[in-house]
């Protein structure tokens, strides 16, 4: 995957714009991001391991750190800092945005947990 051509944080610090050649820019919620953050600490070492982050309505994005060539570090300001966020899984949250933010809220509510 190409290096998006922008990456754009709102001045709210709640939205991630990220702009990939030749497609139109995504909007990703810094909730969004939190809760589907890639870090081991949330996805565990194996889909039964992967846990369900509630209480993130008003996280926001503190920085975003360059990881080589192929990601960045979203630390956000619950001090969670783990998540290497390549191009790849970006530009799949970004066209699997609304099913995953689905999904999350359905996941919330079988397990009587809040967005906080």
């Amino acid at each position: 995957m190409t290096a998006p051509t922008e990456l754009r944080v709102s001045k709210d610090r709640r939205t991630l714009t990220v702009t990939f050649p030749n497609h139109h820019p995504f909007e990703l919620s810094a909730e969004l991001l939190r809760v589907a953050s890639p870090s081991a600490e949330v996805q565990g070492h194996s889909p039964e391991q992967r846990v369900t982050v509630p209480g993130k309505r008003n996280v926001a994005i503190s920085r975003i750190e360059p990881v080589g060539n192929y990601a960045v570090r979203i630390i956000f300001d619950d001090t969670h800092d783990t998540g290497i966020f390549t191009w790849n899984y970006l530009h799949t949250l970004g066209h699997e945005k609304d099913e995953r933010w689905n999904a999350y809220l359905a996941e919330l509510q079988q397990k009587g947990m809040s967005r906080g």
